[in-house]
């Protein structure tokens, strides 16, 4: 299943030929159609690439949060005890 965000990336890079084929008549809308296909699986990969090079700011952020909320349990355990 295809993610909006995929479709909708897919339509802004093939948006001058999807233009050029319904606004203005110039290009054939096969063509204008097969363009918008090959921009699917660009998209794809484009916002894979995108995810997983962000993934790794979230886990270190994660990382960072845990080790927060660890120190400071430790912090008032030792206050406690």
């Amino acid at each position: 299943m295809l993610r909006p965000s995929v479709l909708g990336l897919a339509v802004l890079l093939s948006m001058p030929a999807l233009w050029a084929a319904f606004a203005a008549g110039s290009l054939g809308i096969t063509t204008a159609l097969t363009r918008f296909l090959i921009a699917v699986p660009v998209a794809a990969l484009m916002l894979t690439l995108l995810r997983k090079v962000t993934a790794g700011y979230a886990r270190q952020a994660l990382r960072r949060e845990l080790a927060a909320a660890a120190e400071l349990r430790d912090r008032q355990a030792a206050e406690l005890g």
